[in-house]
């Protein structure tokens, strides 16, 4: 492979699939290789973080949403966005170019398909996305996150390789703190609801408590996220029932909240489940239930089996069944213990070096055939 060659990660602008492509981004620079990222407008704030000499944007949308006027316009963006695509990728004669999901994946991907680039899918969910399931058949190779991945036929399947899902330096370094007793002899109970937040937590968790004894309260040390517009009277709640609570709205150092915390309550998307796993911390999870794949309770499904957490469908998620719960739990310190042990051994925690390695044999096997071919 030419050294001048870059590898082109396409993700779009949302935190589920930038961060694992950054996470990768960031193994493949420490090899000494560039990298360049082809993604849709959301995404330029993180153009002074993201490890990439080179940032692309191109026209996306979601064609599965809104009216049929919405949809062929959304069809009208994807096609404008892959005839960009394949003149940028022309011009840049990537080596192998990855798509990490979501429709900002589908131009560079699609247009690398038709200049005949190997290319790679990750899919960082336990059922494929129908972006990625468009453009399965037409790809190199398959990366999955978890070991199970619904959604696919057997040539898809055939192509697969479990990778696990790349997580942040950040992530790697909170899983380096044991699971053990807080000092203080409390539950430390961390409830999160993904980068948007989520109102049924705000809802539901602080009605929980006051279901509790002030005794059963005083065992359990509080950090909830909760949307901007929860935020105050989540504090409230937790202030009027006399529980140590610290909410805000978004936590920057989220990895770090979870190493400290005995058990974590929050949605089921593949960068939590993966977290959770490598970090090795003891869950319950509620998926969104709103998805159209409903990816959430695939990925739910798969912690769920190896015993690392509890799962509950949001409309079965209510304060009486938390709260008792909660009580069980806490009584049971061991039970905690062997579910944070359960999560570590599901986690991947070197999926990024085995997604860059992935990567690289991909890349030289099209550069052998170039050279056959040539």
């Amino acid at each position: 492979m030419s050294e001048q060659q870059p590898i082109l990660v396409a993700a779009g602008g949302t935190g589920g699939h930038l961060f694992p492509a950054e996470a990768l981004s960031k193994v493949l620079v420490a090899r000494g290789l560039p990298v360049e990222l082809m993604t849709d407008s959301r995404a330029t704030k993180y153009g002074a973080d993201f490890p990439a000499r080179a940032i692309h944007v191109v026209a996306s949308a979601t064609p599965s949403e809104g009216s049929a006027l919405r949809r062929l316009t959304a069809l009208a963006s994807l096609a404008r966005g892959t005839l960009t695509a394949r003149h940028l990728l022309q011009r840049i004669r990537p080596s192998v170019v990855i798509g990490f999901g979501g429709y900002p994946t589908v131009p560079p991907v699609l247009a690398a398909w038709s200049l005949g680039i190997p290319t790679i899918l990750h899919e960082q969910n336990a059922v494929m996305g129908r972006a990625n399931r468009f453009l399965a058949a037409r790809v190199t190779a398959v990366a999955k996150g978890f070991e199970r991945l619904d959604g696919i036929g057997a040539a898809i399947a055939a192509k697969t390789v479990l990778t696990g899902n790349p997580v942040r330096p950040s992530v790697l370094s909170a899983a380096a703190a044991p699971y053990v007793d807080a000092p203080d002899g409390r539950l430390h109970l961390l409830v999160t609801g993904g980068s948007q937040g989520a109102r049924v937590f705000s809802d539901i968790v602080p009605q929980a408590f006051a279901l509790l004894p002030e005794e059963s309260r005083k065992r359990f040390a509080i950090v909830q996220q909760a949307r901007p517009e929860d935020e105050a009277r989540v504090r409230e709640a937790y202030a009027g029932l006399g529980m140590e609570a610290e909410v805000k709205s978004f936590f920057t150092d989220l990895p770090a909240r979870i190493a400290g915390a005995d058990l974590v309550i929050g949605r089921a998307g593949a960068s939590t489940v993966s977290e959770l796993a490598v970090i090795g911390r003891p869950s319950i999870l509620v998926p969104f239930p709103f998805a159209l794949d409903q990816d959430q309770a695939a990925n739910a499904a798969h912690l769920s089996a190896t015993g690392a957490a509890l799962v509950i469908k949001q409309k079965d998620f209510s304060a009486d069944w938390l709260a008792s719960r909660l009580v069980e739990m806490e009584a049971d310190r061991a039970g905690l213990a062997a579910k944070a042990k359960a999560a570590r051994a599901a986690g991947i925690p070197d999926a990024a070096e085995k997604l860059a390695d992935l990567v690289l044999r991909i890349a030289a096997r099209g550069t052998a055939s170039q050279t056959e071919g040539g």
